[in-house]
């Protein structure tokens, strides 16, 4: 599913980030190579987000820059972003259509992985939910479901703002235990949250924003 064995690096390059006339981060560096995990913390509304927007390549940095293999997302532009997918505080997904539907239509807009969409579901704990419309399952399984569309497209780089929200223990395990076998594949994660993420089998770097 993930490009084992793939050598290319994101680093970030002196950012800087102000909203609101504040100084949000400056001088902010980090590289990430496969295998690895990155970890924000730090309060609401020092800058998570929008660091991690600025990683997607959403948002420019006031200063410094962010490198994809040495070269600038900026100017590699639909090359950098094959290889990343994003789930942001919102889940994304049609309400109205099925759990497959969904995930068929992100396979759709990427590039597709080895994965067959029942498969993907049954990782999230979603097997019998494949038909069942989208509004009539809970928080949770919505969550679920939307982080399933992480599965279903071949990516390197999964760059995740609060995962684990309106995610139970066992919810959060489960998820848990994708993004560990994401990162053993080869994978590259950059996540936020409010709740510990144990990645106990992957290296990680942890950045405290609020620091």
């Amino acid at each position: 599913m993930t490009q084992t064995g793939n050598n290319t690096t994101l680093e970030a390059h002196e950012l800087e980030c102000i909203r609101d006339d504040r100084i949000l981060f400056s001088n902010l560096g980090f590289r990430l190579e496969p295998g690895q995990a990155l970890v924000l913390e730090g309060r609401n509304g020092s800058g998570k987000t929008s660091l991690l927007r600025i990683l997607c390549g959403i948002r420019l940095p006031e200063a410094g820059m962010v490198t994809w293999g040495a070269t600038d997302i900026g100017k590699l532009g639909a090359d950098y972003h094959v290889h990343t997918a994003y789930v942001g505080h919102r889940d994304g997904i049609k309400l109205d259509l099925t759990p497959l539907e969904n995930l068929a239509m992100a396979r759709a807009l990427g590039k597709p992985s080895d994965i067959t969409l029942e498969a993907a579901l049954e990782k999230v704990d979603l097997c019998g939910f494949e038909d069942v419309l989208t509004r009539n399952l809970s928080a949770g399984q919505q969550r679920r479901l939307a982080l399933a569309r992480l599965l279903v497209t071949d990516t390197v780089l999964w760059i995740l703002d609060e995962p684990f929200t309106s995610l139970d223990t066992h919810g959060i395990k489960v998820i848990e235990k994708l993004l560990e076998q994401h990162t053993a594949s080869g994978g590259m994660l950059a996540v936020t949250s409010h709740h510990a993420v144990n990645l106990n089998n992957t290296p990680t770097q942890t950045i405290n924003l609020s620091a």
